[in-house]
């Protein structure tokens, strides 16, 4: 399916390129301020699953920033506010009374401003690893010397700029994105856009206390520019914003892809697609993870029941986000009360899955117990059943807080593939276990 392609003048003559597809609440899903080009990422069979996600129960509205694109590439002014008037036009032309916006990077600055200068039309905010201050940027150690290069390098620059700043391990990935960056714009727009940034001291810090739109800040767990501590921060300040970390430390979303749209979907209540790792059906032998939140009745009993709760439920996103992208599927059929079930089809994935789980619940200061037996199960509709089911349960409740033991089955698929070490915790008997089990702690 090919998107056709529209445009729209802003009130300062600057002529905006935008597409639509979908029918239902509008999602406006901004440039990614400079290197936007909404016909090639559409090209991009990553980029465009996306957008069919992001479209899922609703409509969707994607539009080229001034100087990129197809939009107008000779422009002078690139500010913020400027940038403002792009937005504006695009919602005005299709007559939009009411929408969410989706912001990436630095589009998070043009969002904030729209949204606290127009309570009445924004209906949800959703903010991806943005920057909404100079601070943000000029801080790095990277961003004088990438002003350096755009000007001297233009090709260094951006393939510079996606194998390092972005932080790209795919190297084809990374050649992609940097011929988009080259065919999106050009190094003097880019270089007057670093200028700008850089002398104009753009922040709109002071008005994130003002956001009356419900907001939800997602960000990459590992993330190096812009760092979590800023993504924090950003949700701190925004009343009742809700902060969502999904793995990862680039901007890409081809990375991850099908956690970053639910977290979206779930944020703005429509339906989202599958996790598209595939799923044991039948009978067969799977690898089986449990999670559990450790002295959770303490825990209740400390911070109160509410508070617990709370906590308790965004770990279970982050959770079952940590599944979807290692490889796994989480069993909904399974109701385990402060914990998480999930089948896998390798083991060096469920042993990834279980140390993107410790690290979620170091985010969300919460220890987990986790265990991790391979055996046959029997799969119906979105549940498990069988022996191994048991025996995995088990294993998590003998382990430490914030440890992870594995059966003598996991460490003899994982031991040369997995990248860990395991150490021998000796035979243990296990509640509705017949015979002793002997397990390992993974360390790494």
């Amino acid at each position: 399916m090919e998107q056709e392609i529209q445009y729209c003048t802003t009130s300062d003559g600057v002529s905006i390129a935008y597409w639509t597809m979908g029918e239902g609440e509008p999602l406006v899903y901004m440039p990614w301020i400079p290197f936007s080009h909404i016909e090639l990422e559409w090209q991009d069979a990553q980029h465009r699953r996306f957008c069919e996600g992001l479209a899922k129960g609703g409509s969707l509205v994607h539009y080229d920033g001034r100087g990129s694109g197809l939009s107008d590439r000779t422009v002078e002014d690139l500010s913020p506010a400027a940038r403002v008037l792009d937005l504006e036009s695009v919602v005005d032309q299709l007559g939009l009374d009411r929408f969410a916006l989706w912001a990436p990077m630095f589009s998070g600055a043009v969002a904030v401003s729209y949204a606290v200068d127009h309570p009445e039309r924004v209906s949800r905010l959703v903010l991806w690893c943005s920057i909404i201050r100079a601070e943000d940027m000029t801080e790095a150690p990277q961003f004088q010397g990438l002003m350096a290069m755009a000007d001297k390098d233009w090709e260094l620059f951006t393939e510079t700029l996606a194998s390092v700043i972005s932080g790209w391990s795919d190297s084809e990935r990374a050649r992609q994105y940097a011929r988009l960056v080259r065919d999106s714009t050009s190094s003097e727009t880019v270089e007057a856009m670093l200028t700008n940034v850089d002398e104009a001291e753009i922040d709109v810090s002071e008005l994130l206390s003002s956001v009356e739109a419900p907001t939800l800040v997602l960000h990459r767990r590992d993330m190096v520019y812009p760092s979590l501590e800023v993504a924090r921060n950003l949700a701190s300040r925004i009343p009742d914003a809700r902060l969502v970390l999904v793995d990862g430390g680039s901007g890409d979303i081809g990375e991850g892809t099908d956690a970053i749209i639910r977290a979206t979907g779930e944020f703005l209540g429509v339906a989202t697609p599958e996790p598209t790792a595939p799923t044991p059906s039948g009978s067969g032998t799977a690898i089986i993870l449990f999670a559990d939140i450790a002295n959770s009745t303490a825990l209740t009993e400390e911070l109160g029941d509410a508070a617990f709760r709370e906590k308790a439920r965004e770990l279970d996103t982050a959770l079952r986000e940590a599944i979807g992208n290692s490889g796994g599927t989480a069993i909904e059929g399974k109701l385990l009360g402060d914990g998480v079930l999930a089948v896998f089809r390798a083991a060096r994935e469920a042993i990834s899955c279980a140390q993107a789980c410790h690290a979620a619940g170091k985010d969300a200061d919460l220890e987990l117990h986790v265990g991790i037996h391979a055996g046959d199960v029997i799969r119906e509709e979105n549940n498990v059943f069988g022996g191994a089911v048991n025996v995995a349960a088990r294993i998590s409740d003998a382990s430490e807080a914030g440890e992870t033991l594995v059966s003598g089955t996991v460490r003899d698929l994982a031991r040369t593939s997995a990248g860990v070490a395991f150490e021998d915790r000796g035979e243990r008997d296990l509640k509705g276990v017949s015979d002793a089990v002997r397990v390992w702690a993974v360390v790494t």
